[in-house]
């Protein structure tokens, strides 16, 4: 069914149906729901929306923006409104250690990265604490956009000594392949995990709404010998990750008298 045909006023707006908006929010909600807007599907914009449904364009603006809040329309600037795209959650562990690259491609995905930043700079007094830098020395920033089967799922920003790693360039898919072949590979790390809302620029990147909830982690990474390898700081989409723990309870004895 075409979208105009979604939309044709003949087949759901009624004099006695409630509000206008509303009824148009029923409407589209029921096309998604039936299949006749299936996920990914692009939205006429807000002005042809009012022509074909004949109704103004506060009307539809009042229709539509719920549905946005709730996380059925995706709006993007400079392309448009659409179906958002039907997601798999992802679970991660938080018991094992791995990277992005190992993590996707054990669940058969397709891993491709959008670099934003790689280069070596002057430490912030975060990084120079964090890592045991040297009032001399520089770090190494990998900054990239991670992407399962297309869809943008995570922004990356990883900090190391140069000591760890001299050329961030020669860095291609993952970091920690990277690091394993100078014997720099992490063992452990602490990861802290928090609620955020996401900024403009993170949210134009992960293809969200500014403001929608995400999941902001820093991992600090060690070398067996306990110096640290790593801090990263990454932004996950919230509706498309689960984090998970197994947790287990200590045993104990009871006294006996």
């Amino acid at each position: 069914m075409s979208v105009q045909k979604v939309f044709d006023p003949s087949s759901w707006l009624s004099p006695t149906g409630g509000p206008r908006y509303i009824q148009l929010r029923r409407r589209i909600e029921e096309a998604f729901e039936n299949g006749e807007l299936p996920p990914g599907t692009p939205l006429p914009p807000e002005r042809e929306i009012a022509l074909m449904t004949t109704l103004s364009r506060v009307t539809v603006r009042k229709a539509v923006q719920p549905l946005v809040e709730e996380g059925l329309i995706v709006q993007r600037r400079g392309s448009g409104s659409i179906i958002a795209p039907q997601l798999t959650k992802v679970e991660q562990s938080l018991s094992r250690l791995t990277s992005f690259t190992e993590d996707m491609a054990r669940r058969g995905k397709n891993v491709t990265s959008t670099w934003l930043e790689r280069g070596i700079f002057l430490p912030s007094p975060e990084e120079t604490m964090t890592l045991g830098l040297t009032a001399r020395e520089s770090v190494s920033r990998l900054s990239r956009l991670r992407l399962a089967d297309g869809t943008p799922l995570a922004i990356e920003r990883a900090s190391l000594s140069t000591r760890m790693l001299p050329n961030p360039l020669a860095v291609e898919s993952s970091l920690y392949e990277a690091l394993d072949l100078s014997g720099f590979k992490p063992v452990r790390a602490v990861q802290r995990i928090s609620a955020t809302n996401l900024n403009a620029l993170d949210a134009g990147l992960l293809e969200v709404e500014e403001s929608v909830a995400g999941l902001q982690i820093t991992r600090v990474s060690y070398l067996a010998s306990g110096q640290v390898v790593e801090l990263t700081h990454s932004i996950y989409r919230g509706d498309a990750y689960d984090f998970v723990a197994e947790l287990q309870l200590p045993s104990y004895t009871r006294d006996k008298k």
